[in-house]
């Protein structure tokens, strides 16, 4: 999609532009198919399963959640797989991610997952399929990134990841509205940002960690390192201005570059001078080998309350 296209549609979906009737009538065509997709029966697996997800498109803060649930099973001695679509990906084959796999075969939040992770990921269109694969490799839990409106795949628990100051926009379906499907209760509801969190929800923030060159990892730096100097700040992500607003709160002078959720970058996106460059975690995998001689990576780790993991574990855990 195409960067005007995308702010003509989030003026609509978030700014309060009314949505026109060709995008309702286009709203109701989509509906109706989405009731005939979640008519088929789900199956059920040997191991328990989390899907995490989100009813809006994009930008809720999703990946770093489920790496801090997967990280977070692991430490409680669970043997996660993790099973993904691998949205934007060049290849259809069903595959797990390895070392040396490029991020064109996988995607770019599969990549990043399985390098903060470490933990078996499976990219697949069919979840089940991905899921007995890992269950065959020795995973003895499923989480599904980005599994809502996937009702093929059974599911012990559910956990919906909302944007805390985006919410669910104008509450139309797409491309009216942001919605994938209507808004139903999930066994846990993860708020992401904002001032206020309803009663039963979750509080989640996305902490900045140091900056990471993309020469070199092992460079790490502080992010108010940067502060006091020219930045070009650069986010494919579904919501930009979530990590710009963390930067800039952390001081920094910088230029916002935004770009499409899952941009395929390329080296003339960047500036030719020697300007630092910041970019997300998501977007990094996709641009080392750019050549770009003044990038850094900046991380976010999700901070839960501590009482979510009791909570997810005493979910898992019932007969």
């Amino acid at each position: 999609m195409s960067p005007r296209i995308e702010g003509w549609l989030q003026q609509r979906w978030y700014g309060g532009t009314p949505a026109g009737p060709g995008l309702r009538m286009l709203a109701g065509l989509y509906a109706l198919a989405a009731k005939g997709s979640r008519s088929r029966s789900a199956q059920c697996l040997p191991v328990p399963v989390v899907v995490i997800g989100n009813f809006t498109v994009g930008g809720t803060g999703k990946t770093p959640l489920v790496i801090a649930i997967a990280t977070g099973l692991a430490a409680q001695g669970y043997q996660p797989g993790i099973v993904s679509r691998g949205y934007g990906r060049k290849s259809k084959r069903p595959l797990r991610i390895e070392v040396d796999t490029p991020v064109a075969e996988c995607g770019d939040e599969p990549r990043l997952i399985f390098e903060r992770t470490g933990l078996p990921v499976f990219v697949d269109a069919d979840r089940v399929a991905a899921s007995e694969r890992a269950i065959t490799a020795g995973c003895d839990l499923i989480i599904a990134d980005d599994g809502l409106q996937h009702r093929r795949l059974h599911r012990d628990v559910e956990i919906e990841v909302v944007d805390g100051e985006r919410g669910y926009g104008n509450g139309l379906l797409l491309p009216a509205g942001p919605l994938r499907e209507r808004p139903r209760r999930c066994d846990m509801r993860v708020v992401n940002g904002g001032a206020e969190v309803p009663a039963g929800d979750w509080k989640m923030r996305l902490i900045l960690g140091e900056a990471l060159s993309l020469q070199d990892p092992a460079q790490h730096r502080p992010v108010t390192d940067f502060a006091g100097h020219p930045v070009h700040a650069v986010a494919g992500i579904g919501n930009p201005r979530r990590f710009f607003k963390a930067l800039a709160s952390a001081g920094l002078n910088l230029t916002p570059v935004p770009f499409p959720d899952h941009h395929k970058f390329q080296r003339s996106d960047f500036p030719d001078d020697s300007r630092c460059v910041l970019m997300t975690e998501k977007d990094a995998v996709k641009c080392r080998g750019l050549g770009l001689a003044n990038a850094w990576a900046v991380p976010v780790v999700a901070e839960l309350p501590a009482e979510f993991f009791p909570s997810l574990l005493s979910r898992l855990r019932k007969p």
